[in-house]
């Protein structure tokens, strides 16, 4: 769920950048008494995502308008659906429209094009979760939208978990001298992920206790070698090259987590619309 605590000063900060000194178009043509019926509707399928949001521009704005949400976070849409009802000061409405749109629609693109790769590996035990290349500033409404797409979510910010990258591997000396000492320093309530691009270093990061391990950019065929290596001693995850061709066949090597970018930095925004009568 998102808090409102969480998404309010964003908003504020968003609604600053498009109102500027004022809407100088809205304030000459609309009467301040002049009310405004409309619907935002689906031009296109998709899932929805970001009624919250949606709901707080508005908020923000005036204490006047109405919304009447007809479609929940997580819906499936089809090309026309209306999702909600508006109704109040046109001045206010059309003030906050653009804004509202721009957090939908990036929001239901992201949660429609992770469903498509949860939807891909259905019948497999691996589960698609995200990465933190996100937009800056913007990763809490990312990441809420891959939840509602019905995918997993990684580590949100580099405390959440100590992950070893290569460049880390390099720096420390390899491997076992990085987990060693990560081990010395970090709370016993995180774990512990190493990347790993050889079979070898997964030995390696297998023996000396790491929890996660990442599998990346590797084949498949070496990949389900791995993954008979590691035999459920710790979390396999495979990351690199991951696309709606190949994420079946990634998922077809008994990995435990599939991480991608995808589902987010190649979300388009879904085509939705503020119809006013």
């Amino acid at each position: 769920m998102l808090d409102k605590y969480l998404i309010e000063d964003h908003i504020k900060q968003a609604l600053k950048e498009d109102i500027g000194f004022g809407d100088i178009t809205t304030e000459y043509l609309m009467p301040s008494e002049q009310n405004l019926n409309c619907e935002l509707k689906s031009r296109e399928q998709g899932i929805f995502c970001g009624k919250d949001v949606f709901t707080t521009v508005f908020e923000t704005l005036s204490g006047k308008i109405n919304i009447e949400f007809l479609k929940n976070d997580g819906d499936s849409l089809e090309k026309g659906d209306v999702i909600a009802k508006i109704e109040g000061p046109a001045k206010y409405i059309l003030l906050g429209e653009r804004t509202a749109l721009n957090y939908v629609q990036r929001m239901s693109g992201i949660a429609t094009e992770t469903n498509k790769y949860v939807k891909k590996i259905e019948k497999y035990k691996a589960k698609i979760a995200d990465t933190r290349k996100t937009t800056p500033l913007f990763r809490v409404f990312e990441k809420y939208s891959v939840k509602t797409g019905g995918g997993n979510l990684h580590r949100y910010n580099l405390s959440d978990c100590a992950m070893i990258k290569d460049n880390h591997i390099v720096a420390a000396g390899g491997v076992t001298a990085a987990v060693n000492t990560l081990k010395k320093h970090i709370s016993h309530a995180h774990k512990i992920e190493v990347e790993c691009d050889t079979k070898s270093q997964v030995i390696e990061a297998l023996s000396c206790g790491a929890d996660i391990i990442m599998l990346d950019n590797m084949s498949c065929e070496e990949m389900q070698e791995c993954v008979k290596i590691i035999n459920g001693k710790a979390i396999a995850e495979a990351s690199g090259n991951v696309t709606l061709e190949t994420v079946e066949s990634i998922a077809q090597t008994g990995v435990d987590i599939i991480s991608t970018s995808a589902i987010v930095a190649k979300a388009m925004p879904l085509d939705l619309g503020l119809d006013c009568k």
